[in-house]
């Protein structure tokens, strides 16, 4: 039986470092930062509205001389805690016609449910930064500067662009980048 080699996970991914502010350090010279984004709902506004958030978007396009990455990831919701709460007043409801209506209201979220696969949707910017003969330090500004530039111009159209500040919450995004499939068959 052969022996078999035995990487840490830290080999096998495709980065070295993860550094504060959601900035990973990927090898000698190149660094990426993710940016979490939370979206308006473009449906919701009116025609005025929406000519004006797609000319602040085009541009944030232009503003934006640097590559981008736009990722969304889709989680399914487990609304399973939701109806058991649901069920448990049922139990105790005294009113016949009040259980009746919630025991509908379980079928109809179990039923949209499954013809819809409700999800949650998150919303991600990555960009990348090659430094070539560069300080780390310099590196880390640069993307910052890029995450401004990101900032305003996509709060112009009504997003909420939220930096990355804590280690362990860049670890907790790439570990949903990498573990997709589990993501999905919650």
């Amino acid at each position: 039986m052969k022996k078999q080699d035995s990487q840490s996970m830290q080999n096998w991914l495709p980065f070295n470092r993860i550094l504060e502010k959601g900035i990973i350090k990927l090898n000698e010279n190149e660094y990426v930062k993710i940016i979490k984004i939370i979206p308006i709902n473009y449906n919701l506004k009116s025609d005025l509205e929406k000519s004006a958030i797609l000319n602040s978007y085009k541009t944030f396009l232009k503003t934006c001389n640097f590559d981008i990455q736009i990722l969304i990831q889709s989680n399914k919701e487990d609304l399973s805690k939701h109806i058991s709460k649901i069920q448990e007043k049922v139990q105790e409801e005294k009113n016949s016609n009040l259980k009746k209506i919630s025991e509908k209201y379980i079928e109809f979220i179990k039923r949209i449910n499954q013809e819809k696969n409700s999800a949650s949707k998150n919303f991600y910017i990555i960009i990348k930064n090659e430094n070539k003969f560069k300080e780390e330090q310099i590196a880390i500004s640069e993307l910052d500067e890029k995450y401004f530039k990101i900032k305003e111009s996509l709060s112009r159209c009504g997003n909420k662009v939220i930096q990355i500040e804590e280690r362990e919450e860049t670890k907790e995004i790439l570990y949903s980048f990498f573990n997709t499939r589990k993501n999905l068959s919650k």
